[in-house]
Protein backbone atom coordinates (compact mmCIF):
# COMPACT_ATOMS: atom_id res chain seq x y z
CA UNK A 1 0.00 0.00 0.00
CA UNK A 2 1.14 3.23 -0.97
CA UNK A 3 1.41 6.46 2.16
CA UNK A 4 -0.62 9.21 1.17
CA UNK A 5 2.76 11.55 2.23
CA UNK A 6 5.59 11.28 -0.13
CA UNK A 7 8.29 13.96 1.72
CA UNK A 8 11.74 13.48 -1.06
CA UNK A 9 14.69 15.24 -0.18
CA UNK A 10 17.69 15.30 -2.72
CA UNK A 11 21.41 16.64 -2.73
CA UNK A 12 25.03 15.13 -2.43
CA UNK A 13 25.79 15.10 1.24
CA UNK A 14 29.19 15.57 0.51
CA UNK A 15 29.06 19.00 -0.70
CA UNK A 16 28.64 21.20 1.88
CA UNK A 17 25.29 22.50 2.07
CA UNK A 18 23.64 20.36 -0.86
CA UNK A 19 23.26 18.05 2.18
CA UNK A 20 19.94 19.62 3.34
CA UNK A 21 17.63 17.89 1.08
CA UNK A 22 18.80 14.37 3.09
CA UNK A 23 19.53 15.83 6.05
CA UNK A 24 15.80 17.27 6.57
CA UNK A 25 14.54 13.42 5.19
CA UNK A 26 16.74 11.92 8.13
CA UNK A 27 15.28 14.58 10.68
CA UNK A 28 11.93 14.23 9.57
CA UNK A 29 12.03 10.05 9.30
CA UNK A 30 13.54 10.39 13.07
CA UNK A 31 10.51 11.40 13.94
CA UNK A 32 8.58 8.21 13.70
CA UNK A 33 5.75 9.71 12.25
CA UNK A 34 2.82 7.15 11.35
CA UNK A 35 4.84 4.87 8.60
CA UNK A 36 1.41 4.02 7.22
CA UNK A 37 0.91 7.82 6.09
CA UNK A 38 4.70 9.10 5.69
CA UNK A 39 7.28 7.69 2.75
CA UNK A 40 10.58 9.01 3.03
CA UNK A 41 13.07 9.18 0.18
CA UNK A 42 16.09 10.83 -0.61
CA UNK A 43 18.26 10.83 -3.42
CA UNK A 44 21.79 12.58 -5.14
CA UNK A 45 18.89 14.29 -7.95
CA UNK A 46 15.56 14.25 -8.94
CA UNK A 47 15.33 11.72 -11.97
CA UNK A 48 12.42 11.19 -14.38
CA UNK A 49 11.90 7.77 -12.36
CA UNK A 50 11.23 9.73 -9.66
CA UNK A 51 7.58 10.67 -11.33
CA UNK A 52 6.73 7.09 -10.43
CA UNK A 53 7.17 7.96 -6.74
CA UNK A 54 4.12 10.41 -6.83
CA UNK A 55 1.40 7.64 -8.16
CA UNK A 56 -1.18 7.16 -5.41
CA UNK A 57 -0.31 10.26 -3.39
CA UNK A 58 -2.34 13.04 -1.50
CA UNK A 59 0.08 15.61 -1.25
CA UNK A 60 4.27 15.53 -1.39
CA UNK A 61 6.80 17.30 -0.16
CA UNK A 62 10.17 18.01 -2.43
CA UNK A 63 12.96 19.45 -0.38
CA UNK A 64 16.24 20.83 -1.91
CA UNK A 65 18.97 23.61 -0.92
CA UNK A 66 18.62 26.85 -3.04
CA UNK A 67 20.93 29.69 -3.43
CA UNK A 68 18.36 31.83 -4.85
CA UNK A 69 15.70 31.57 -2.27
CA UNK A 70 15.58 33.99 0.94
CA UNK A 71 16.74 32.78 4.61
CA UNK A 72 15.67 30.92 5.82
CA UNK A 73 13.86 28.79 3.44
CA UNK A 74 10.90 29.23 0.75
CA UNK A 75 7.60 27.04 -0.07
CA UNK A 76 6.46 26.86 -3.57
CA UNK A 77 3.17 25.13 -4.50
CA UNK A 78 4.08 23.81 -7.84
CA UNK A 79 3.03 22.98 -11.17
CA UNK A 80 4.10 21.09 -14.15
CA UNK A 81 5.92 22.78 -16.46
CA UNK A 82 8.34 22.12 -19.33
CA UNK A 83 12.00 22.42 -18.53
CA UNK A 84 15.02 22.74 -21.17
CA UNK A 85 16.52 19.98 -19.62
CA UNK A 86 13.21 17.49 -19.58
CA UNK A 87 15.49 14.65 -21.50
CA UNK A 88 17.76 15.01 -18.92
CA UNK A 89 19.24 12.81 -16.19
CA UNK A 90 18.60 15.67 -13.72
CA UNK A 91 14.89 17.56 -13.59
CA UNK A 92 13.89 20.56 -12.21
CA UNK A 93 10.62 19.92 -9.56
CA UNK A 94 8.54 21.67 -12.39
CA UNK A 95 9.67 18.89 -14.89
CA UNK A 96 8.93 16.33 -12.65
CA UNK A 97 5.81 16.92 -12.58
CA UNK A 98 5.45 17.45 -16.16
CA UNK A 99 6.85 14.22 -16.58
CA UNK A 100 3.97 12.91 -14.22
CA UNK A 101 1.38 14.59 -16.09
CA UNK A 102 2.55 13.04 -19.80
CA UNK A 103 2.80 9.51 -18.35
CA UNK A 104 -0.29 9.45 -16.04
CA UNK A 105 -2.38 11.41 -18.46
CA UNK A 106 -3.95 13.20 -15.18
CA UNK A 107 -2.63 16.08 -12.91
CA UNK A 108 0.21 15.31 -10.36
CA UNK A 109 -0.85 15.27 -6.69
CA UNK A 110 -0.28 18.64 -4.68
CA UNK A 111 3.62 18.93 -4.76
CA UNK A 112 5.13 21.70 -2.42
CA UNK A 113 8.92 22.94 -2.94
CA UNK A 114 10.41 23.37 0.29
CA UNK A 115 13.75 25.50 -0.63
CA UNK A 116 16.69 25.73 2.21
CA UNK A 117 18.56 28.52 1.54
CA UNK A 118 22.49 27.24 0.78
CA UNK A 119 25.37 29.57 1.08
CA UNK A 120 28.53 27.07 0.06
CA UNK A 121 28.28 23.60 -2.67
CA UNK A 122 32.11 22.61 -1.86
CA UNK A 123 33.05 18.85 -2.39
CA UNK A 124 34.12 17.45 1.11
CA UNK A 125 32.55 20.69 3.43
CA UNK A 126 30.64 20.16 6.05
CA UNK A 127 26.90 22.14 5.71
CA UNK A 128 27.60 25.71 6.60
CA UNK A 129 26.39 26.62 10.01
CA UNK A 130 24.17 29.04 8.56
CA UNK A 131 22.94 26.75 6.20
CA UNK A 132 22.33 24.06 9.37
CA UNK A 133 20.27 27.41 11.53
CA UNK A 134 18.21 27.09 8.27
CA UNK A 135 17.39 23.51 8.37
CA UNK A 136 16.12 24.08 11.75
CA UNK A 137 13.45 26.69 10.86
CA UNK A 138 12.45 24.14 7.46
CA UNK A 139 11.97 21.46 10.00
CA UNK A 140 9.79 23.32 12.29
CA UNK A 141 7.36 24.02 9.13
CA UNK A 142 8.23 20.83 7.58
CA UNK A 143 6.73 19.07 10.99
CA UNK A 144 3.35 21.24 10.61
CA UNK A 145 3.01 19.82 6.73
CA UNK A 146 3.34 16.48 8.35
CA UNK A 147 0.74 17.28 10.93
CA UNK A 148 -1.86 19.14 8.74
Amino acid sequence: MTAPLLVFGWGNPSRGDDALGPLCIEHLRSLSLDAARVEYQEDFQLQIEHALDLVGRERVLLVDASLDCAAPFEVTQLQPAYDAHLMSHALTPAALLQVYAELRTEPPPPCTLLAIRAERFELGEPPSRAALINLEAALRWAKAWLTD
